[in-house]
């Protein structure tokens, strides 16, 4: 499967963090008005108390490949990013989610808008960021499964997204496919959507490497600048035949050819050539650069110890966290009552 080369690295990235610039925030417009506002301002209120208990509980408990923003200014407001799994059509890809609280949070479930740069690659996941999950009361289900107040949190809604949503048979969670997931006959249909999904999880990538979110730039950058081999060669394997998507296994990959489309294998050719091209800028670039120009003829006045004369690749400046949530709280109630 394709978790075979990414044991043992890890991006130097807090996994919870509390940020100060918000506004490229999808919701950044949401709780305007005063009574809502009120909601947030006074840390005795229900609200606020059940908010700063989902921060703690994000610091101690995120998995490896989840990664989430709180907002200093905005308490109502999150960021999270999921790293596609290993042995889904979504590995290595990364999937952004704008979450607001509601003024009576947790009396309602959390808004969540979907990062999805136009492209459709989960029945669960449009194209307009609206995300079907019965866990935000976005979709049917049993009461168990539906928000409740005191027991959801969004720990549980980050993971249930990564195992429940970004999983290896994305087709089947298509309303009345389900009862088909164990059907032979439709294993080629899943194969073939998923191959669909790779492609289009790979475009998602070339739109984030071009304009990472905000707050992220940094972990776009480290997060390719670690995976960019590995996901060039199980393109590269994908277009010769010789893995089924999610499934490359690095050095281990037999040269045996399996059943893939002769599209899919034209596709990811081209996607290759893509993402190789998109790739280069990890190599002469910081994170914090959005345009690479090109670099200019050295000049024969240029002195032997001037910047970048040695050839080394630029270092990526780890962000490093800023305290405990207690201390970001204590920060956050000082703002408000100032």
């Amino acid at each position: 499967m394709a978790s075979a080369s990414g044991e043992g690295q890890k991006i130097q990235f807090p996994h919870f963090d509390v940020v100060s610039d918000e506004s490229d925030h999808y919701y950044l417009k949401t709780n305007q008005s005063k009574k809502a506002k009120n909601s947030f301002k006074d840390a005795n209120t229900s609200t606020c108390r059940s908010i700063m208990k989902e921060w703690k509980i994000l610091e101690k408990n995120l998995p490896e490949s989840i990664y989430v923003r709180a907002y200093e200014l905005r308490m109502d407001l999150l960021r999270a990013v999921i790293i596609g799994a290993p042995g889904t059509p979504y590995h290595d890809g990364l999937f952004f989610f704008d979450i607001v609280f509601p003024s009576d949070y947790p009396r309602h479930p959390p808004k969540v808008y979907y990062l999805s740069r136009g492209y459709h690659m989960n029945p669960n996941l449009y194209t307009n960021g609206t995300v079907c999950l019965s866990l935000i009361n976005t979709w049917n289900g049993s009461n168990q499964e539906m928000w409740t107040p005191t027991k959801s949190s969004i720990l549980q809604l980050l993971v249930s997204i990564q195992g429940l949503v970004l999983n290896s048979k994305p087709y089947f969670n298509e309303p009345g496919h389900e009862k088909y997931n164990t059907s032979e006959s439709w294993k080629n249909t899943s194969l073939a959507y998923n191959e669909k999904v790779f492609i289009l999880s790979c475009k998602t990538i070339l739109c984030h490497i071009r304009t990472p979110p905000k707050n992220f730039e940094a972990f776009v950058y480290e997060h390719f600048r670690e995976r960019c081999e590995f996901i060039l060669a199980a393109v590269n394997a994908y277009s010769d035949g010789k893995a089924i998507v999610g499934y490359y296994q690095g050095d281990n990959q037999t040269s045996s050819r399996v059943n893939v489309s002769a599209e899919f294998q034209r596709n990811s050719k081209k996607m290759y050539a893509d993402l190789q091209k998109a790739f280069k800028k990890f190599s002469i670039s910081s994170p914090n650069q959005v345009e690479i120009k090109p670099k200019e003829p050295a000049k024969k006045k240029k002195r032997k110890n001037e910047e970048n004369s040695s050839g080394l690749k630029p270092k990526v400046a780890k962000e490093k966290p800023k305290g405990g949530i207690m201390q970001k709280v204590v920060g956050f109630i000082k703002h408000i009552f100032e």
